[in-house]
């Protein structure tokens, strides 16, 4: 029973994490399987792409209904990174765990650094005009639903490669989403504003993480799936809250929320990794 409730406790911090954000999420899956739930490491990254896929593409359905998913700007971001994530799908196996522990802690403590910096996009905590309200249908198609808003900054489309191929790379090897590095890029390097960013974010995140979850079909270890299920159930439900949380309240105080615990986790598995290592 305590096991049930801490998996449904930690699935919902990580599903209000992507719906509200598109970024963070994945990286608290695998500390709360960890140390919540008593997985390994390794077991820790393949099943944080269960959870990973299976919430992204929820929430994806709910931002896409939203009108505020950029198809084409998303795929292409996505197909980046398809391929390192089949090279570094496999290569968790063969890392001794203080390691595995320290390359979370340090992916952990760059998403709450990306979190906790001041916003630098006008967009971040309003509405883009281009998009109907949460929750409403999004009727027509908005213009150049596929392209970058009008008046965004400058596509870059070999930087926006590579930032796709980075994070196809770290959802391969860590079984984390990567929308916190996503998000940015599709804003500074593809030219969308951020309540777009962050649903495309999401195709982005579910590709990689499908990707990845192929990649190891047969050579990972197996599921457990009486923690994974509900784990993920309940991160399904919380991105429906994480949606609509994001319509209401400032990105801006979502992302410290969030921000502040993934900085106190970097810390502890910082403080765990170096403590195994001596």
């Amino acid at each position: 029973m305590t096991v049930l409730v801490l998996a449904l406790t930690a699935g919902a911090v990580v599903g209000l994490a992507l719906g509200a954000l598109g970024g963070g999420g994945g990286v608290l899956a695998a500390p709360a399987l960890i140390y919540l739930l008593d997985f390994g490491p390794v077991e820790a990254t393949t099943a944080g792409l269960v959870v990973v896929a299976v919430t992204s593409a929820t929430a994806l359905y709910g931002h896409a209904r939203d009108g505020r998913v950029r198809w084409t700007a998303g795929a292409l971001f996505a197909a980046a990174g398809a391929v390192p994530a089949v090279l570094t799908a496999s290569l968790a196996d063969g890392v001794p765990r203080p390691v595995l522990t320290l390359a979370f802690a340090a992916v952990a403590a760059l998403a709450a650094v990306r979190m906790l910096r001041p916003a630098t996009d006008p967009d971040d905590d309003a509405r883009d005009p281009a998009e109907p309200p949460a929750g409403e249908p999004s009727g027509a198609e908005p213009p150049a639903r596929g392209a970058p808003t009008p008046g965004a900054p400058r596509p870059r489309p070999l930087r926006a490669a590579g930032a796709g191929a980075g994070v196809g790379a770290l959802t391969g090897f860590l079984g984390v989403g990567g929308g916190f590095l996503a998000v940015p890029a599709l804003v500074g390097m593809v030219g969308l504003r951020m309540r777009a960013a962050v649903g495309t974010s999401l195709l982005v995140i579910t590709a990689n993480a499908l990707t990845a979850l192929v990649a190891r079909a047969g050579t990972a270890a197996p599921v457990d799936w009486a923690v994974v299920a509900p784990f993920t159930g309940a991160a399904v439900l919380a991105a429906w809250d994480g949606r609509r949380l994001a319509a209401r309240v400032p990105a801006t105080a979502l992302r410290r929320i969030f921000g502040s615990a993934l900085l106190a986790v970097a810390a502890l598995m910082a403080v765990d990794g170096a403590a195994r290592l001596l």
